[in-house]
């Protein structure tokens, strides 16, 4: 998610934050300048590990953003541990099975009471692009968990990019794990129907469209389905819930039309006579 910001720099104002602190500083920004579109991509291990409690108070605000999570279920820049969202029962190399239950991004949202909650799959252009077009449309929050399935690494020992072939050639002056390029997954596959896509490490991960005539604006429903989705371990697609009656965070401040960015210092700043006047008030 680090990269992103690289990919809007043409026509955006675009940083990285601190890990686990997008919600906050996101949050900040959004206040500071109403006039901006906020767009914030964060991962699984972001979201829904250092800044779970970030991210649930950024949601329950209902900050005007477009929170983007790219979830692969492992921490891929540190060796591919386990996030928070990996399944149980789940194996890698480095840490063997995973003893825990997931965190579900879009049931935390759900539960926080976002009014825009949508999950989808990078392998699935077409879909994503519309949830992303919804929701840049949504005057809250707009949470969209997009699976991204993390690539493995070229580990043959005849690659130039092995473990075996390096140890045997480099003499190396720090630790730098190279991610080679893969094929890129894609799916089509129409609403209501189910799919079952191969990563590239051999596991297989079952989709699930939601139907046309699925009613997204029943919350209590999207909290079963999602809760059925786990038992029977789908991954359902699709905009889960929507309600745009819950007013935004700068409705609910009653912040001023001009962002409060660009007032000068003489009106965001009390007179020192106002400040007299406030505190004989209240003595």
């Amino acid at each position: 998610s680090s990269k992103s910001p690289a990919y809007f720099m043409s026509r955006s104002h675009a940083f990285n934050s601190l890990h686990g602190r997008m919600a906050p500083i996101a949050t900040g920004a959004m206040m500071a300048n109403l006039s901006l579109k906020a767009i914030g991509v964060s991962g699984d291990g972001d979201t829904a590990s250092i800044g779970l409690g970030q991210f649930k108070h950024l949601v329950r605000r209902n900050v005007p953003i477009v929170y983007i999570v790219e979830n692969n279920g492992v921490y891929g820049l540190t060796k591919g541990q386990f996030s928070a969202t990996a399944d149980k029962g789940q194996v890698i190399k480095s840490q063997g099975e995973n003893p825990f239950l997931p965190v579900d991004i879009c049931m935390e949202a759900l539960v926080a009471n976002c009014g825009f909650v949508a999950r989808s799959f990078a392998g699935d252009p077409k879909q994503v692009k519309e949830l992303i077009k919804a929701a840049l449309a949504y005057e809250g929050t707009a949470v969209l968990d997009i699976i991204s399935p993390c690539v493995t690494f070229n580990n043959r020992d005849e690659s130039t990019k092995s473990y075996t072939w390096g140890k045997e050639h480099v003499d190396p002056l720090h630790d730098v794990t190279v991610v080679p390029l893969r094929e890129e997954i894609r799916v089509e596959y129409d609403a209501g129907q189910q799919t079952t896509v191969e990563m590239h490490d051999g596991s297989r991960v079952l989709l699930q469209k939601l139907a046309r005539e699925y009613d997204p604006t029943n919350r209590a429903a999207a909290l079963a389905l999602l809760d059925e989705a786990r038992a029977h371990q789908l991954l359902v697609t699709g905009l889960i819930y929507f309600n745009d009656e819950q007013p935004p965070l700068p409705e609910v401040q009653n912040l001023v039309e001009t962002p409060l960015a660009l007032l000068p210092a003489e009106v965001l700043r009390p007179s020192r006579e106002s400040l007299a006047e406030v505190l004989a008030e209240n003595r």
